[in-house]
């Protein structure tokens, strides 16, 4: 078996502008209403951060390297994750409370979506950053390496967490969102893992149609 994905796969963003340019607008909407009066700044500051770098690299690598549409699907949708989080911190998202308060929840979820989304949505810039620029080929070896690197990017966002923590004490409590669990960590990580596990079982054969690999390759 030989690595079949191209360099210019068949289905990148570039031969369909007028999404690219949807998503763009729609991301940019809700970062800016999101930064509108939100509940906690420095919160929102510390979550939006990763939209505001994912929107440098993606501009300046759309013309040498454009990724596929689903690539940039996943990566919009996390970024609104992210931003909704922003504007009202995780633990104080209407959606959650609103879900809390019906299935008589003893917290706010919106978090451990936003870790299902921390694994489910980098699974597939992984994998095609993994196919386009690696040896590797769809396989076993493929996916336990792109889980191994959601999870490996979870960790580290753990200990960036834990960095912030430590440099301003309680002003980093919303940011940390553990609404008392002693467990929350270990929780996020392993909602990434799932998540990511998830993407690959829901999303892979889709992917490939995107990338333009056939059934055979």
């Amino acid at each position: 078996m030989t690595n079949a994905t191209p360099a210019g796969a068949t289905h990148t963003i570039e031969r369909q502008p007028r999404l690219a340019l949807a998503l763009t607008g729609l991301v940019a909407a809700v970062f800016v209403w999101s930064g509108i009066g939100p509940h906690d700044r420095f919160t929102w500051f510390l979550e939006t951060v990763p939209v505001i770098v994912a929107f440098i690299v993606l501009a300046a690598t759309y013309r040498r390297f454009p990724l596929t549409w689903l690539a940039y699907v996943c990566i919009a949708l996390h970024a609104i994750i992210l931003c909704v989080g922003g504007k009202y911190t995780y633990a104080l998202v209407p959606l959650g409370d609103w879900i809390k308060d019906l299935l008589h929840l003893s917290r706010n979820h919106y978090d451990r979506l936003g870790h299902v989304a921390q694994g489910f949505f980098p699974a597939i810039v992984s994998r095609e950053l993994l196919l386009r620029t690696s040896p590797l080929v769809r396989g076993k070896w493929l996916s336990f390496i792109v889980v191994a690197v959601c999870l490996g990017i979870s960790g580290f966002y753990e200990l960036i967490e834990w960095w912030v923590a430590l440099a301003t004490g309680e002003a980093s409590d919303a940011f940390l969102g553990t609404q008392g669990d002693v467990w929350d960590t270990q929780w996020d990580m392993c909602l990434a893992m799932c998540g990511a596990i998830s993407a690959l079982v829901l999303l892979s054969g889709l992917h490939n149609r995107a990338l333009g690999i056939g059934r055979q390759s």
